[in-house]
């Protein structure tokens, strides 16, 4: 019999990160099985369109170092180029719409229903909330970037309401404007703790990131020659961009990175259901109403 999960509790960050992995591990299969049933076209395009990216960017730098006779074909590679950027822009924006909006209502269905998840719902609701996730990831994107242009400072403190912006639409079925809103009354007298957990788990994700790039970086200094001394100096040093095997290396490394992406997506639904229990305790009032039914 699978673990149960009870998201409605207080948690330290030690326990938020081994919750974490323990709800991963058991809904391991049920849980990424519907996020790519959501997401697979979208994710299918995005792929396709980052290798696009990549090749076609090589295949502009070789061309820029063949003289005037490749004007032509140079011409066509960067309107492929800018094309695959706004294809891959798009699918972007999809992709992390519907994961995360997938996400929210998984969590939202296995909360509701003590450990069973009702796939239909989840797939109706995400479809349902699909463009209040668009305007709200817009708003959220333009919050930051203003902030971040304005001395950073107020873009860093932007983030950790911003972080709880899409459970307070989901869980509390506000509306894009009012969760915007609330978002900062709601993470007051919480914010140093919410940004060390931020920052943290960012620092962990990030270092294993790292790890996963290790891979491609290797082949590339392998490529130039780094390691060997062989380096030629009459090659364009950006010619790798079109290796076959370049490309499928980062393909490999960013789908692991989307895995590793719903780390942060879970911890930041943790976040958000440590500041409710503070704040409302309703996983509290839950439990003493389960209490008093089983008696009567």
């Amino acid at each position: 019999m699978k673990q149960f999960i009870q998201f409605k509790k207080q948690r330290e960050l030690g326990e938020m990160l081994s919750d974490v992995f323990t709800f991963l591990r058991h809904e391991f299969k049920p849980f990424f099985t519907l996020i790519l049933q959501i997401t697979l076209p979208y994710l299918i395009f995005f792929f396709v369109s980052f290798g696009f990216v990549l090749y076609t960017f090589g295949d502009i730098t070789a061309l820029a170092t063949s003289g005037p006779s490749a004007f032509d074909s140079e011409e066509l590679s960067i309107l492929l180029l800018v094309v695959s950027i706004l294809v891959l822009s798009f699918t972007g924006i999809m992709v992390y719409a519907l994961a995360y909006s997938a996400t929210l209502h998984y969590i939202k269905s296995y909360t509701e229903n003590n450990g069973e998840v009702n796939e239909v719902q989840v797939k109706t609701e995400v479809k349902d909330t699909f463009w209040s996730f668009i305007g709200l990831s817009i708003l959220k994107g333009i919050a930051i970037g203003i902030g971040l242009m304005l001395c950073i400072i107020p873009g860093i403190y932007l983030i950790v309401p911003m972080s709880v912006v899409f459970c307070i639409m989901i869980f509390e079925k506000k509306s894009v404007m009012d969760a915007f809103s609330d978002s900062f009354n709601f993470v007051k007298g919480e914010w140093w703790i919410t940004f060390l957990v931020l920052f943290v788990v960012g620092l962990i994700i990030s270092v294993i990131g790292g790890v996963l790039s290790l891979p491609t970086t290797i082949y590339t200094y392998i490529k130039m020659g780094v390691f060997s001394g062989e380096i030629d100096p009459g090659e364009n040093p950006l010619s790798y961009f079109k290796d076959p095997i370049y490309i499928v290396l980062n393909l490999i490394s960013y789908a692991f990175k989307f895995f590793l992406n719903f780390v942060t997506i879970i911890v930041t639904i943790f976040i958000y259901f440590n500041i409710n229990e503070k704040k409302n305790f309703t996983g509290t009032f839950e439990k003493i109403d389960a209490l008093g039914n089983t008696e009567s």
